[in-house]
């Protein structure tokens, strides 16, 4: 059997205030292992340690969660940023990460890399597909306009901001390597952040697979596939053979990180592109139902996952 972690996302209930008590859930539900969200605030990392019931084997970054001056989290906080103070506040962030990930014994760090922007206005054409999307509206021309409009900003604006990414990767990657970390790069939710399937060649040139690989999250995958900018496929099809970590989660229309087996996707593609991890992560949110989680680990042996 493959061992499961079970991300801290699910942890963002009260009842789960206490870190140990999600540890004894996540223990209790099947799971071998567990991973640090970037939603996830000190005390609690604090608490699931110190329980010592399951191992923490991949740090989610930029864990710990705090609050930014903006009020904002961390995790707005842009590693491809142009802007040298923004870019210089994500790589502290990301480097208490690496800290955190070290102490814990993690093998692995997943970064979010950035986006193609220093403002969040930039999603805005894509949020409105996105609602457009869940009110049945995918066949306007309106939604095929705006992102025909998308696309064009992002290819526009793009290579400043993916130089910025590599440059912010090449500093992580010094700061991870002492502590035998990998660096997991994820496929992204938002159309412009970093990097696209081919921007992976760029960020990947110069290290090992076990410095950096590619890291991939099914829904995030779908949701894109959904909206037209990507076809889901892809980045497996391009990246499996650099792949180093998985987030499984399912997705009903375009809502993602639902459990494993209570969604829509066709898990074929799936368990052929990341069936060879030793591994996986199952990144879950906290509205879902105690029982899908503790089901999401038969349907995954189900399916060949285990």
């Amino acid at each position: 059997m493959k061992p499961l972690s079970l991300s801290t996302m699910y942890a963002q209930q009260e009842r789960f205030a206490d870190g140990a008590v999600f540890a004894r859930f996540a223990a209790t539900a099947g799971y071998d292992a567990i991973e640090i969200s970037h939603s996830t605030p000190v005390e609690k990392i604090e608490a699931i340690a110190a329980a010592g019931l399951l191992p923490v084997t991949s740090f989610h970054a930029p864990a710990p969660y705090v609050k930014r001056a903006t009020g904002r989290g961390n995790s707005s906080a842009n590693l491809a940023a142009v802007d040298a103070d923004e870019r210089r506040a994500a790589l502290d962030y990301t480097a208490l990460s690496i800290e955190w990930a070290a102490r814990l014994g993690a093998r692995a760090l997943v970064v979010h890399l950035g986006q193609v922007s220093d403002v969040r206005e930039q999603f805005d054409e894509e949020l409105a597909m996105r609602r457009m999307f869940d009110s049945g509206a995918m066949d306007a021309d309106q939604f095929a306009e705006l992102r025909a409009s998308v696309v064009r900003q992002r290819a526009a604006a793009a290579g400043p901001y993916v130089e910025a990414a590599r440059e912010s990767l090449a500093e992580l990657v010094r700061l991870a390597e002492p502590a035998g970390l990998v660096i997991g790069l994820e496929n992204r939710y938002h159309y412009h952040e970093i990097p696209s399937p081919d921007e992976y060649q760029q960020l990947f040139e110069g290290y090992t697979v076990e410095q950096v690989g590619y890291w991939h999250d099914v829904g995030h995958a779908e949701v894109l596939d959904r909206l037209g900018f990507i076809d889901k496929r892809v980045w497996l099809e391009k990246w499996s053979h650099r792949i180093v970590g998985a987030h499984l989660h399912d997705v009903s229309g375009i809502g993602d990180h639902r459990s494993p087996g209570d969604g829509d996707v066709d898990w074929s593609y799936v368990v052929a592109g990341v069936g060879g991890l030793s591994a996986y992560t199952l990144e879950i949110n906290q509205r879902q139902a105690d029982e899908m989680v503790v089901g999401a680990v038969g349907f995954l042996e189900g399916i060949g996952l285990r």
